[in-house]
């Protein structure tokens, strides 16, 4: 049997020399360095090499599992007994103008269910983990989420993808419906990470879309064995692509899945 425990440590090992490998090449970055995927999507040298040195950890703490990674370094094999979703630079824009917060995410999942997840704040050197029926840690900490039940108290992070025209009309709706209503706003521009800082509770909730599973499979689980809730627009369990993404301390759910309901 896995010793799921053991392996997170090993986990926790892997993002974190990443990650110092992401700090010092921003030391020296270069613009020049830098590509586009698509229309304001960014990528660099530092997110694939990031990737090819994450693979190969993982490849060696568990050589039967396929790999979902953003920039698609190994190809998938969906009949793999497990799989490691990586997100090597979640952030890569705030990485690029030297901006927090940007992170390394890494998710282990079998044909079932996710086994854990670790995500590493690189700029504020602070890793988040957790496994399959433990809690939540942060940098050795347990943490859980808020306590905040009404909205008008609620700060909520909101994310705006590149998929603009798409989502343009929901970030409206949402800008409307919360804005002077909340108790704040924020964009930061980090998926996996704003899902921990609702598990850690600095924040009651975040809502995107279009994202990758890559993007939200660690901070998920990492939110949910704090003690809160993830779940598609619709209150459903599709948010495991990242198509949609609402995710809070579970007080605050129901009445945000109706302002989404709305639009």
């Amino acid at each position: 049997m896995m010793d799921l425990t053991l392996l997170t440590e090993k986990v926790r090992a892997v993002a974190i020399e990443a990650g110092a490998f992401i700090r010092e090449e921003r030391k020296k970055f270069d613009w020049n360095a830098v590509e586009k995927k698509h229309a304001h999507d960014y990528v660099s040298y530092v997110d694939k090499e990031s990737e090819k040195r994450l693979v190969s950890s993982l490849n060696e703490l568990l050589p039967e599992a396929s790999f979902i990674a953003e920039e698609g370094s190994v190809p998938q094999n969906e009949n793999a007994p497990y799989c490691w979703l990586v997100d090597p630079l979640d952030g890569t824009t705030n990485f690029i103008h030297n901006n927090a917060p940007y992170c390394v995410s890494i998710a282990l999942r079998d044909q079932k269910e996710l086994l854990l997840g670790v995500v590493y704040e690189i700029t504020h050197d602070e890793c988040y983990w957790t496994c399959k029926g433990s809690a939540s840690y942060l940098n050795g900490n347990k943490i859980h989420v808020s306590q905040v039940n009404a909205l008008e108290d609620a700060f909520i992070a909101l994310g705006f993808p590149y998929d603009s025209d798409a989502y343009k009309p929901i970030a409206i709706h949402l800008v409307d419906r919360l804005y002077g209503y909340v108790g704040g706003l924020r964009l930061m521009g980090a998926a996996a990470v704003e899902l921990c800082y609702v598990a850690a509770g600095r924040f009651e909730a975040r809502i995107e879309a279009f994202l990758g599973p890559w993007d939200i499979a660690a901070g998920a689980l990492i939110l949910q064995n704090a003690g809160g809730q993830v779940t598609d627009f619709k209150g459903g369990n599709t948010y495991h692509s990242g198509r949609q993404v609402l995710a809070s301390n579970g007080k605050t759910h129901t009445e945000l899945l109706n302002i989404l309901g709305e639009w």
